[in-house]
């Protein structure tokens, strides 16, 4: 039960701030609106860090499936403790994308463009070419896996308690450099988790939940997360 609500909580807080700051760029009459990319991925990578910080010495924060899958390949976690973990990933991740949208209830209205309604809540691809787009979620989430180990290995950050902003700087640079082609996932929980609240919300002019894209964000960061530990592994035995 401790990991279960660590990782409700964590992961919580990781979409309201992360769909909470994309909400904040791309709805109509934001404060925030067209703050660019840059705002986007420092505001995703902040709210990775608080959340690492407010989950990590109960369930290890992984807030990420591929995080956890990836680390229960490489057996650094028991494969019966998974569900649990995944369980409060994507609850976590559902509640925190109703509170978004409650927290901008009435910019919901006033946005035409249902493609922005959907993008606060999951990712999208630029150019839409499933291989490709499953490609960049699989080396993504790949680089996430190998740099959360190499920090985590290191003693330095852990005992000056850095190690949770190291890795919300980690996502900061992957969103920026390898975030262009799909809006970078990299957490099968961050986009699935709001996906289904986009679709049962009654956010009004929404459109589709695009769901035939909707596997690309869960497969790819998880293919990319056990290749990630699994290559870490390997590297750095």
């Amino acid at each position: 039960m401790e990991n279960l609500v660590a990782e409700i909580i964590g992961t919580l807080i990781l979409i309201l701030l992360g769909d909470g700051v994309v909400a904040g760029v791309l709805l109509a009459r934001s404060k925030a609106q067209g703050g660019g990319w840059i705002v986007i991925t420092m505001g995703w990578g902040l709210g990775g860090a608080v959340a690492v910080y407010a989950a990590g010495q109960c369930s290890g924060a992984h807030i990420n499936p591929a995080v956890t899958i990836g680390l229960a390949s490489i057996g650094e976690l028991p494969w019966g403790d998974v569900p649990t973990y995944l369980g409060g990933q994507f609850a976590g991740a559902f509640i925190g994308a109703v509170l978004v949208w409650l927290a901008y209830l009435p910019h919901w209205e006033q946005t035409e463009d249902p493609g922005l309604k959907l993008a606060v809540f999951s990712t999208g691809p630029a150019i839409r070419n499933y291989g490709l787009n499953l490609l960049t979620e699989i080396i993504g989430t790949a680089a996430l896996l190998v740099g959360v180990l190499a920090i985590v290995a290191n003693a330095a950050p852990g005992e000056s308690g850095l190690t949770p902003l190291l890795v919300g700087f980690l996502v900061v640079g992957i969103g920026l450099s390898l975030g262009g082609p799909t809006g970078y996932a990299i957490n099968p929980a961050r986009d699935l988790g709001p996906r289904i609240a986009h679709a049962v919300l009654p956010i009004a002019g929404k459109g589709d939940s695009d769901w035939g894209y909707a596997w690309i964000p869960v497969v790819g960061p998880v293919v990319g997360g056990v290749l990630g530990a699994l290559l870490y592994q390997a590297l750095w035995p």
